[in-house]
């Protein structure tokens, strides 16, 4: 590889990705995708604060999903979220 062509950082180097939405009962959660962070909250502006907090302001690192997402704790990193429509979009 030439020294001027750009390679991809790190993986500790980006932002962590984070999932947002509704829960079934209306909380909003936050999880990231390796399921080490995340949380339960009671509205919108507040699970947004939080991502924008945790993964230093980086908007393109937020996916909003539209459809019922529930948050796990139980889970083992790298495990994918549980989203119970298919459809979601970058914020």
């Amino acid at each position: 590889m030439r020294q001027n062509q750009q390679s991809e950082p790190p993986s500790w180097l980006r932002p962590p990705l984070f999932v947002v939405g509704q829960n079934t009962r209306g909380n909003w959660v936050v999880q990231d995708q390796k399921g080490m962070r995340g949380g339960l909250f009671v509205n919108r502006e507040a699970a947004l604060r939080y991502v924008r907090s945790e993964n230093g302001f980086k908007p393109q690192a937020v996916v909003m999903v539209s459809g019922g997402i529930e948050l796990d704790m139980n889970r083992n990193a790298g495990a994918v979220l549980r989203v119970s429509a298919n459809r979601c979009r970058i914020a």
